[in-house]
């Protein structure tokens, strides 16, 4: 039977051929030879051991039903590849719905400005670690205050991206914060206004301020000119009667890094094309891009060992002491209402199933010849 690595059936990229898979970039342009002392008594003469011409090893799965062949795609296990992770991703995304309070949400985004970027690269886990801190914190100071929510423990979930529509190196933060946050003696819910849970406007400056006391506590204050920091920093802040809906579509990018599969168009020559959108724009439209120029951006993206993308804050986090259940009945009590149950992501259709007849497949590993036809799955 196909390992537990494989993506299932229907669930993967719509262009996971071989002519439109991100792994053909790096193959395209050739390799160095490897150095004479890497050598082998196995591969004596350094060379790699190709398969016989016109022939690739490949694991096909027969459907039991029609017996038509299928090819599925087996993941590496890699957190930086595209189809990797979508395992992992289906199996994070239930506990996370159940956490999630009924009621609006609001989603901040937390950027870096394009002339701090630079700097922040030569230290990303240093830079990341301050975008986090920067945030939360600056979120908690304005949950506090009185004229905006007036509680002492709020609670949110950040999820940090680091890449752009294009692929460009644009490191930001995502906000998750409920529309509202515990009283001071634990026993009530303060609702927060339906559209935003503390103004835009009042935290850009707080998180421009904290962000910049994190960079000289780790002594890299010095190497941004002080012209930098007066620049703009355009934060952007949206509300959603549902937090259930933005985590749904936060969740694949939890676990890919800039680009998937299906995405990529055409490789011809040395140049690739993948779609993208414009700001403002649900229109895709095609970029360009020299092969070497895809993989510079592709692999400015890489995560430092250990550097965390998700981090719950307050009476989201695993650790507090209220449950969720606990703080849906504080938001039910008002109205003497039911409290609403907890959102349930959509059936996933079954693994490992033939796409035409839905009969179930069976592995196997076999050379298949170049000629030889047989129906992508995953």
């Amino acid at each position: 039977m196909p390992s537990s690595a494989a993506i299932p059936s229907g669930q993967g990229c719509r262009h996971d051929h071989y002519d439109c898979n991100l792994q053909r970039p790096w193959r395209r342009v050739p390799r160095p030879l490897p150095h004479p002392a890497s050598c082998t008594p196995q591969n004596p003469a350094g060379s790699p051991r190709l398969p016989h011409r016109g022939l690739r090893l490949q694991p096909l799965s027969p459907c039991q039903s029609c017996g038509q062949p299928h090819r599925l795609l087996h993941a590496c296990g890699n957190r930086h590849g595209p189809p990797c992770q979508h395992q992992k991703a289906r199996q994070w995304l239930p506990p996370q719905l159940y956490k999630q309070l009924p009621g609006p949400y609001c989603l901040s985004t937390f950027p870096i400005p394009a002339t701090l970027r630079p700097v922040c690269r030569s230290h990303p886990r240093l830079a990341y670690q301050a975008m986090f801190k920067a945030s939360s914190d600056a979120l908690k100071r304005l949950a506090r205050d009185a004229r905006f929510l007036g509680t002492a423990r709020p609670g949110f979930t950040g999820i940090r991206h680091t890449w752009g529509r294009q692929l460009q190196d644009h490191p930001h933060i995502h906000s998750m914060v409920p529309g509202g946050g515990r009283a001071k003696d634990r026993a009530a819910w303060l609702p927060s206004r339906a559209n935003c849970s503390v103004p835009v406007k009042a935290l850009s400056p707080g998180y421009r301020a904290i962000f910049k006391e994190e960079r000289h506590t780790a002594g890299l204050g010095e190497q941004i000119a002080p012209q930098g920091w007066p620049t703009p920093w355009n934060m952007h802040s949206q509300g959603t009667p549902h937090g259930a809906t933005s985590l749904q579509s936060l969740a694949p990018s939890v676990f890919k890094v800039a680009i998937s599969n299906r995405r990529i168009v055409s490789l011809q020559d040395h140049s690739v094309t993948f779609t993208s959108r414009t700001p403002g724009s649900a229109r895709p439209r095609t970029t360009p891009l020299d092969v070497l120029e895809l993989r510079r951006r592709f692999l400015q993206h890489g995560l430092p060992a250990g550097c965390m993308k998700v981090r719950h804050v307050g009476f989201m986090s695993a650790s507090c002491a209220i449950n969720t259940p606990d703080i849906r009945r504080m938001m039910a009590a008002p109205n003497d209402a039911t409290p609403e149950p907890p959102a349930t992501p959509d059936a996933p259709s079954p693994p490992f199933s033939c796409p035409h007849c839905g009969g179930a497949l069976l592995g196997s590993m076999r050379g298949l010849p170049a000629q030889e036809a047989c129906v992508e799955t995953g």
